[in-house]
C-alpha cells in the first residue's frame, strides 16, 4: 500500500505543476478541459480523477462541468472480464472529463 501512496503522491505533485501552469497561461474567462480515468492497485480502486480535480481547483480554476465518459468497446474487455471474475473486482467503465474555467475579473464568483 505504501508503494501506491508514493506513486500517487508523485503523480499529484506533477499534476499540480500542470494545473498551475495551465492557470498561468490561460486567459481569464477561458476554459481548460482534462480527461482522466481512475485505476486499480493491489485490487483496490484508486480515484485519481478526484485528486486531479482538487489540484486544478487549488490552482485557481472553478469547475464548470464533470462529464462522465462511458467507455464502450474496449479492446481488452474480454481479457479483463475474465480477470475480474477470477480476482473478484469490478471493471472501471468510465472516465471523467473535467471542464474548468479561469474566472475573469468581471465574472461572478461561484456560490460557495
Amino acid at each position: 500500500m505504501l508503494q501506491i501512496v508514493f506513486k500517487e503522491t508523485i503523480c499529484n505533485n506533477e499534476i499540480e505543476k500542470v494545473a498551475r501552469e495551465c492557470f498561468r497561461v490561460l486567459k481569464p474567462g477561458k476554459f481548460c478541459a482534462i480527461l482522466i480515468g481512475d485505476t486499480r492497485g493491489n485490487k483496490f480502486y484508486i480515484p485519481l480523477a478526484y485528486g486531479v480535480m482538487e489540484r486544478f481547483l487549488r490552482a485557481g480554476f472553478v469547475l464548470k462541468e464533470d462529464i462522465i465518459k462511458v467507455q464502450h468497446n474496449c479492446k481488452a474487455t474480454g481479457f479483463w472480464v475474465k480477470k475480474s471474475k477470477e480476482h473478484n473486482f469490478l471493471l472501471i467503465m468510465h472516465e471523467h472529463v473535467f471542464v474548468f474555467k479561469k474566472l475573469s475579473k468581471t465574472s461572478p464568483t461561484p456560490p460557495w
